[in-house]
């Protein structure tokens, strides 16, 4: 028995990585708040918690409840919400606060419960849904931009700290997906000229959690379209 949890996993891309690891086979757990993700996990003969992925008590809930039920976690998948957004110097110290709870501890909060359960069974996979605009910042979405770089950071320490370990963490970066409503101004900018779909997350997330995913770590994978382009 293989055993996945996802955070924030009652709708968008967090949903449809659910759906998809339950279809290859795992045992999957959920966390959201607003109970779409306790109803999903029954629908997938999983468990559900409803609470938040920025409280440390919801995060060892669903943790606890996994280990209680299934006895291992081998595979972490971290959506998150939406944060603040505004020009730059608009945003108060309070949004930038809110941005790194969305965006950086919404990973760096459960990473904490499970990578010592991972490191303890000799393997693991954690799977971060990032955003296109990790590396070239989009001033529509500023925090996640700012916060999703740090990300970027945190994973890259987290993967060489836990390499030999064979505990694994890496990032996917979504460029406009079907998850929100296409906006026909947005498709010009997108060389394959349409959004893509959170089916196309999803099978991009239960890639990385596989074994033949097996050798890479510490990688930020971009699934956009073509809109950015590695340095």
């Amino acid at each position: 028995m293989r055993v996945a949890l996802v955070t924030a996993g009652g709708s968008g891309m967090g949903a449809a990585a659910a759906r998809r690891l339950a279809e290859d086979g795992f045992a999957v757990g959920i966390l959201s708040s607003s109970g779409k993700g306790e109803a999903l996990a029954g629908e997938l003969g999983g468990l559900g918690v409803t609470g938040s992925n920025q409280s440390n008590d919801d995060l060892k809930r669903l943790v606890d409840a996994a280990m209680g039920k299934w006895g291992r976690i081998d595979v972490l998948v971290n959506s998150a919400g939406h944060g603040p957004r505004g020009p730059v110097l608009d945003l108060t110290d309070e949004d930038w606060h809110r941005g790194l709870d969305v965006y950086l501890m919404n990973v760096i909060r459960p990473t904490r419960l499970v990578a010592p359960i991972m490191v303890a069974q000799k393997g693991g996979a954690i799977v971060n849904i990032s955003t296109f605009a990790t590396f070239e910042p989009d001033p529509a979405f500023p925090t996640s931009g700012v916060f999703r770089a740090g990300l970027a950071a945190y994973s890259k320490l987290f993967a060489d700290k836990y390499a030999a370990d064979n505990v694994r963490m890496n990032n996917v970066l979504p460029g406009f997906i079907d998850s929100l409503p296409v906006r026909a101004e947005r498709l010009p900018s997108i060389p394959m000229g349409r959004y893509g779909a959170v089916a196309e997350i999803a099978a991009t997330v239960a890639f990385l959690a596989s074994p033949g995913a097996g050798y890479i770590t510490g990688q930020n994978i971009r699934v956009d379209g073509g809109v950015t382009r590695s340095v």
